[in-house]
């Protein structure tokens, strides 16, 4: 799959054992300016983005996870290449019934906002649909808006919450939603 982002072609692959290390391109910060609080009502979910004010707002980087490739066998990744060079990440495993797991998605900073995620989403529907699955699921974390959002607008839907995951750890308070979407 290639598609033509901002001055630049990008291609979405999967990443074979020869460019194995491309798995391991590192985390990179986004600004964590609210909290996502979903709600459950007469069987549907909603949500409702909560913004904090500017002085709250702050910059967060996960740690790099140094990921192997061998120790992954079951698992299925995919880069957004410019040229040679791996600018996104998408990492599908095998799903407990009929949607397959999105582990890991994620983008270069210089790269965002060019539909290199989307992409990336789309081709790991591809990958859903021809394993037999129905779709895809994910999680976020519920203080970080901007990811929970690009889902959201990405065709997922909220599908559950989880607030113990966190429980008895540094991030304690936190939860994270469920996320979904359907084969087209």
């Amino acid at each position: 799959m290639v598609f033509e982002g901002a001055k630049m072609m990008i291609e979405i692959r999967c990443i074979d054992s020869q460019h194995k290390s491309d798995i391991n391109i590192p985390n990179e910060s986004f600004h964590m300016f609210g909290r996502i609080i979903p709600s459950f009502n007469n069987g549907l979910w909603n949500y409702k983005l909560e913004r904090y004010n500017s002085e709250n707002v702050r910059e967060m980087t996960f740690p790099d996870e140094d990921y192997n490739y061998e120790d992954m066998k079951d698992s299925v990744f995919l880069g957004a290449y410019n040229d040679e060079k791996c600018v996104g990440l998408a990492i599908l495993q095998p799903g407990l019934f009929k949607y397959m797991y999105l582990y890991d998605l994620k983008v270069n900073k210089e790269y965002r906002g060019q539909h290199i995620g989307q992409a990336l989403v789309a081709k790991a529907k591809e990958i859903a649909a021809q394993n037999g699955y129905y779709g895809l699921y994910t999680q976020g974390q519920d203080n970080n808006p901007g990811a929970c959002l690009f889902y959201l607008n990405s065709g997922f839907y909220i599908g559950g919450l989880d607030t113990n995951v966190y429980r008895h750890t540094k991030q304690e308070g936190k939860a994270d939603i469920l996320f979904y979407c359907e084969n087209d």
